[in-house]
């Protein structure tokens, strides 16, 4: 029976993705650094998940990002600028946008009162809280495990680890991790979570059927279909499909 979501909030509740290409599109011009055209966006997401994958693995810090994320960039895509001062512009817009995907707050209503909601993060704390916050999804979370603030990343077990001392804390009680359903779109620092006990739902729009290694107990094309899922995982003793 599940008692708790954990929920990620990068491309997940909020887009990320599209947060990038609008700060790319204005940015770019700003900087001098040219013209942004969208066969840029798919090197971006690449070569930033290496970084946060660095980070998921502890061979990067987050401080460290920062000071070569873009620079790093910019070199794959061909273009020249100062990757310090665009990541300040990068870092201080997100900290103030919030681009909600679609279904996100309507999944957050079905879950109140059923379930603990919980946001699950990697990033910096005050960013994703202020983004919590302008959204209008701050006040459906009983409690935020946002990886700057704690001190370790998803899918560290040190990570889950303090998740669930919160728990225990918040509750009283004594949740196991096959208790919790972790919700996100990565791979790695979400569907990762498998690996310390946790059921797992991939939310991914583009998915088309392809073999996922591990495989999640849940993939999802629209957060919506949560809905259908989690009346079976409320049943006690109810194991994935």
């Amino acid at each position: 029976m599940i008692k708790a979501v954990f929920i990620d909030i990068d491309d997940t509740l909020l887009s990320f993705q599209e947060y990038t290409r609008q700060a790319m599109r204005e940015g770019f011009p700003k900087f001098g650094i040219g013209t942004y055209t969208e066969d840029m966006f798919p090197l971006f997401h690449r070569y930033n998940g290496d970084l946060w994958r660095a980070i998921e693995r502890g061979e990067l810090t987050y401080e460290r990002l920062l000071k070569i994320r873009w620079n790093y960039i910019f070199e794959h895509l061909g273009l020249h600028g100062d990757g310090e001062a665009f990541e300040d512009y990068f870092k201080g817009e997100l900290f103030h946008n919030a681009i909600v995907i679609p279904g996100a707050m309507e999944l957050l209503e079905y879950l109140r009162g059923k379930v603990l909601i919980c946001a699950a993060s990697n990033g910096p704390d005050g960013q994703q809280q202020n983004r919590l916050k302008i959204s209008g999804m701050m006040p459906y979370f009983d409690a935020l495990f946002i990886s700057e603030e704690m001190g370790c990343s998803k899918p560290s077990t040190a990570y889950f680890d303090e998740c669930f001392r919160r728990l225990r804390a918040l509750t009283g009680e004594e949740i196991r991790p096959d208790e919790v359903l972790m919700l996100g779109d990565s791979m790695t620092s979400d569907i990762g979570g498998a690996a310390y006990g946790l059921k797992t739902c991939l939310y991914r729009p583009e998915y088309a059927g392809e073999p996922l290694d591990p495989k999640p107990d849940y993939i999802i094309t629209d957060l919506r279909e949560l809905k259908e899922i989690l009346p079976e995982l409320l049943k006690p003793g109810k194991d994935p499909l």
